[in-house]
């Protein structure tokens, strides 16, 4: 007998034309992210309405579909196993295809046509956050593990300085939290180094190596190389991942191109070599220097509209995240998450703010719940999606509650523009690394600015529940409705809306 998540992955492969017509399956932390090899095959309704399915997010030939947290990584090796391929690995176009009847090749031409004019709408902008999101995606359960770990750790060594607990009795026990921890961040150059390389189709080995340059290993300190703009020492890190992803992308440039004129009996030895040394060169010296400039004004302009905007800078980014959330924009901060990390004050202040987005959401969503009670199907899928909503899981909430309400939607990016208020108002309330949010953020809040954060949750959960309760509630919303023992889905309860 199938299990949930193999019958879920046939269910989505029915909807989009089947595993030929996809080239790569993988997923963050509740979508399944699938790249098509031709978008319109897929039949975008009839998956919404897939028991399992909590929404879908169309991005030209990459597909999102929300399945929520635990499923999506099931369902995406579900498919991938369908596919005879491993998660994340390209699956071969089947290109030894009979002689199709002149129908069908003028069907299949006027697909092509409609295809070429959806790609007008891939923009520079859309296929850079593609790239974005296709590097970390893979990374957000190390961030999530890791992050946890360093949280816990930084818990005992503040227990510690302040004497709660006998430091020579838990020096051990936080020494190895502190190595698991380190043995992401420590090196996430590297990591991130490798996805790029495969994201951009260079060698991930030669990747990896890039990555690790940055980090200026064997290095005399005590005659360090020269920043050739400024004179000054070459710091490691220098630029961080803005400077590795810049730097790999140029690696697999030279690299394509060295693989044209070299021969074949000798491309095993010439192209690493040549493509190392090149692009070595000008990541040290180039690459390093510029992209360090770039991620310090990042980092300093952001803390800087913090400082001066306080509660209206909080209240306009709380309240902005989740449309960022929805349509998947949210991958384009990593980055800048991680350098402000990286950065003298070991914090984002961003992720903070940001996280009031989804406590918002849970404040309209227990506003729902209070006003709905006599619709037994929206309530159900409430108490389904708070428990991850509480913890700063918030797609579900989005797709599967607020986002097809309409107006719940609306007022809960009120209630996290308010939590955002709040937080920008304390200031310096940061975090030490990114993956979780909600109440699950509260342990890698440091300086002992968790009350800060608790505070500005409580507001976004209240904020968020008198709005919508006020306010976002749809009369149709309230309507009784019975559930008919079956698993409801947003499309069910629409139906009945």
């Amino acid at each position: 007998m199938a299990s949930k998540e193999q019958q879920l992955a046939k269910d989505i492969y029915s909807k989009i034309g089947g595993s030929g017509n996809v080239s790569k399956v993988y997923n963050c932390m509740t979508r399944v992210r699938i790249d098509l090899r031709d978008e319109n095959q897929v039949d975008v309704d009839a998956l919404k309405k897939v028991t399992g399915v909590m929404g879908v997010v169309e991005d030209g030939n990459n597909l999102q579909v929300v399945v929520g947290p635990g499923t999506a990584n099931k369902v995406a090796v579900e498919m991938a196993d369908m596919a005879g391929k491993e998660k994340g690995d390209t699956v071969p176009e089947n290109l030894d295809k009979e002689l199709t009847s002149g129908r069908a090749e003028a069907e299949r031409r006027a697909q092509e046509v409609k295809s070429q004019q959806k790609q007008k709408n891939n923009t520079p902008f859309k296929r850079a956050l593609k790239i974005i999101a296709s590097i970390f995606v893979p990374l957000i359960p190390a961030f999530v593990g890791a992050g946890i770990i360093g949280g816990i750790a930084s818990i005992i060594q503040n227990l510690m300085t302040a004497g709660t607990i006998d430091a020579e009795a838990w020096n051990a026990i936080f020494s190895v939290l502190k190595i698991l921890q380190n043995g992401l961040f420590a090196y996430l150059n590297i990591y991130v180094g490798i996805n790029a390389a495969k994201v951009f189709g260079a060698t991930e080995g030669l990747g990896g190596i890039i990555g690790g340059v940055v980090l200026l290993n064997g290095m005399n300190p005590e005659a360090p190389l020269q920043n050739i703009f400024t004179g000054d020492p070459l710091a490691a890190n220098q630029g961080g991942i803005i400077g590795v992803i810049v730097a790999v992308f140029l690696l697999s440039v030279v690299e394509k191109n060295l693989r044209k004129v070299v021969p074949n009996a000798v491309d095993i030895i010439v192209t690493p070599t040549l493509t190392l040394l090149v692009v070595g060169l000008l990541t040290i010296f180039i690459i390093m220097p510029i992209a360090g400039v770039v991620s310090t004004s990042l980092v300093g302009g952001i803390t800087w509209v913090l400082d001066v905007g306080g509660a209206f800078a909080g209240f306009v980014l709380g309240a902005l995240f989740l449309p960022m959330v929805m349509f998947g924009l949210h991958q384009i901060l990593t980055p800048i998450h991680i350098e402000m990390i990286a950065s003298p004050a070991g914090k984002t202040l961003l992720l903070p703010i940001l996280a009031m987005a989804g406590a918002g959401q849970v404040g309209a969503a227990i506003a729902l719940w209070v006003r709905c009670r006599k619709n037994k199907q929206l309530t159900n899928i409430i108490k389904g999606s708070l428990p991850v909503g509480i913890l700063g899981i918030g797609e579900p909430l989005i797709y599967a509650v607020s986002l097809p309400l309409g107006r719940p939607f609306i007022t809960a990016c009120i209630g996290g523009g308010i939590g955002g208020a709040v937080i920008g108002a304390i200031g310096n309330i940061g975090a030490t690394a990114i993956g979780p949010s909600g109440v699950a953020l509260i342990p890698l809040i440091p300086d002992g600015m968790w009350w800060g954060y608790v505070l500005g949750l409580v507001a976004a959960y209240i904020g968020g529940f008198i709005v919508t309760y006020f306010f976002g509630v749809p009369k149709e919303a309230m309507e009784p409705t019975e559930l008919d023992g079956s698993t409801t889905n947003t499309e069910d309860l629409l139906a009945n809306l």
